[in-house]
């Protein structure tokens, strides 16, 4: 399989005026009370469906999907929390849904009302475990790492340890994640403390790191760093592994590399806010999510690490082997660990030290 990459591209174009128009049906039907039983509200990370999949998911089942776009898990949990729209689907990451469902902010989903949903393999459940432990309030969509991507020509060496980010010889040549989690991930683990710690010595003493590490830093991004890469902008990123194989499909001179000392996997899920209008919508779109020829489609867009296994069959084993950002070897997924949730005292206690660190 060769994944059209043109097509994302495309579509990424198309995707913005969808949103802008959902974003102007949201308002119209919150002011006029219009039927929430021939429509569902879907709030998802930018960039991260394929467009035609919502038209025919309209056409089979006549369901309107009313579209919106966040960038950060943190943006999305603002304006959820915010009340002024009633989503009945979210996607976002690991943390943030383990936040959600302690929050009792999430219904439990009927799986036995979903025909697909045994396309996703038990890994994938089972890495959901640390998020979801009773298994009943989210579906998994796509998953994969951190790690940083490089460019062969700009760098000496593979950089496959976290220190690489620290070292002057590439100054205003590193990008890192303007993600608060994301960025002091590697701070962390060079030091060896957990990627979960609520410490506040190890995190001071990460803070320090990413401080001296500032001065070299080209700049903080989320989705531009692959679009930087492949422009040959930086030598190295740190960046999630499905944005590394985008990056790859437009410049042969890129690498992925998940560091030695460990990293994150992330597993992005959907869950069915409490306050959505249509829960039987929401159930059903899950499921056209599910089957393998949506599923396909998506992948082929997307190109993330999938958890439908329907479609990995259909995947050989070369083309596995020379993706190793998106279907990453057994002793890599050993060495990463998922985010959880810290609680409220550590989460602003982050985000604290992120706000010091962006002004610093």
């Amino acid at each position: 399989m060769i994944r059209k990459s043109i097509k994302r591209v495309t579509a990424a174009v198309l995707f913005m005026s969808i949103t802008v128009s959902s974003m102007f049906f949201l308002t119209s039907c919150k002011k006029s009370g219009g039927s929430s039983k021939n429509r569902i509200v879907v709030f998802n990370y930018g960039d991260y469906i394929d467009s035609t999949l919502l038209d025919k998911f309209e056409k089979e089942t006549g369901i309107k999907v009313v579209y919106e776009e966040f960038l950060t898990p943190e943006a999305m949990y603002t304006k959820y929390k915010n009340g002024a729209v009633d989503y009945d689907l979210i996607c976002c990451s690991d943390y943030m849904l383990d936040k959600m469902i302690k929050e009792k902010d999430v219904r439990k989903i009927d799986y036995d009302r979903m025909k697909y949903i045994k396309n996703i393999g038990e890994t994938y459940w089972n890495l959901s475990k640390s998020f979801d432990k009773t298994l009943s309030y989210t579906v998994p969509y796509y998953w994969g790492t951190v790690g940083i991507l490089y460019n062969k020509k700009m760098v000496d060496k593979v950089p496959d340890s976290w220190d690489a980010l620290w070292d002057k010889k590439y100054k205003n040549n590193i990008i890192m994640q303007n993600s608060v989690r994301d960025s002091f991930l590697p701070a962390l683990i060079r030091h060896g403390y957990s990627i979960n710690t609520t410490d506040k010595n190890e995190l001071k003493i990460a803070l320090d790191d990413l401080k001296q590490q500032k001065d070299i830093v080209q700049s903080y991004l989320v989705d531009e760093i692959r679009d930087d890469m492949a422009n040959n902008q930086a030598a190295m990123g740190l960046i999630y592994s499905g944005e590394a194989s985008i990056a790859q499909d437009y410049n042969d001179d890129l690498e992925y590399v998940v560091p030695k000392e460990g990293s994150n996997i992330w597993m992005d899920s959907w869950v069915i806010p409490k306050g959505g209008k249509n829960y039987d919508g929401a159930v059903k779109f899950l499921d056209f999510l599910c089957r393998e020829d949506v599923a396909m489609t998506n992948f082929e867009y997307i190109y993330y690490s999938t958890p439908n296994e329907a479609v990995l069959k259909d995947i050989d084993d070369e083309e596995k082997a020379e993706r190793n950002a998106i279907f990453p070897s057994d002793d890599v997924i050993k060495r990463c660990k998922i985010f959880s949730y810290l609680g409220k005292d550590a989460e602003e206690y982050y985000n604290r030290l992120w706000k010091e660190l962006k002004v610093y």
